[in-house]
């Protein structure tokens, strides 16, 4: 099995941690970086090879990786030398990937069976598999429905339910077909595409644990809860 761990962006929303470092490489615990529990954990799924995207710091995340053989996978790189979305990087790709792989941000952190992701996938038939995970928003204020400058029903203060992308995927690489590499390819663009085609992607949902690092609230939380969650986190790995 092989994964493509997208690790191209430039952390923004999570400086100053990211100053001199990759997102990926900022360390959780003070002792592992997110990548490395990452690829700790695919090796421990089952995976055999990985390619690392790799652009802002990049080189940084080249040397601390290196081939990958100290978690018993083969690791490879893409560089990309201007922003492509979260898809584009995958087109410059197309030719050295598997018919069916998984693809994943470098900055989250879950107990996610991503064997079990790529298998669904396969099984499903579909272009592409999102892993996704349940929200709950609370709204602060009444909710009034209208129609036509008249109030047809109100709801006080309700909660909305939802689910969203966790950033990890299974793709076909033949989805990629049609797209011209170099350029940029958001994966909103990619499944609107999709749905526009009547093409529908497949929904693979997780109730477990999941933590989107984007933010330095999300970091802050991530290394409190991390005692706790190791044992889970990096089950065989």
């Amino acid at each position: 099995m092989h994964a493509v761990i997208l690790a191209g962006g430039k952390g923004v929303r999570l400086r100053p941690y990211t100053t001199a470092l990759p997102k990926p490489l900022v360390p959780i615990g003070d002792q592992h970086a997110i990548l490395e529990i990452v690829l700790r954990q695919l090796s421990a799924a089952g995976f055999t090879s990985c390619t690392i995207a790799i652009g802002h710091l990049g080189e940084i995340i080249r040397a601390y990786v290196g081939d990958g053989s100290q978690w018993g996978l083969a690791v490879d790189y893409a560089s990309e030398e201007s922003p492509l979305g979260t898809m584009g990087p995958l087109l410059t790709l197309r030719d050295r990937l598997p018919e069916t792989f998984l693809v994943m941000n470098g900055d989250v952190l879950t107990d996610l069976d991503y064997a079990d992701v790529l298998a669904r996938h396969r099984a499903s038939g579909a272009p592409l598999t999102i892993a996704t995970y349940a929200r709950k928003v609370h709204i602060d204020f009444g909710v009034l429905t209208t129609d036509a400058s008249k109030v047809v029903a109100f709801t006080e203060k309700p909660s909305m339910d939802y689910r969203v992308s966790m950033g990890v995927y299974g793709l076909s690489r033949s989805t990629l077909d049609g797209y011209m590499p170099g350029l940029p390819l958001g994966f909103d663009e990619l499944v609107l595409d999709l749905l526009k085609s009547d093409n529908q992607p497949h929904a693979y949902e997780f109730d477990g644990y999941w933590l989107d690092i984007g933010r330095p609230d999300d970091y802050d939380r991530a290394n409190a809860e991390f005692t706790t969650r190791k044992s889970l986190l990096l089950k065989g790995a």
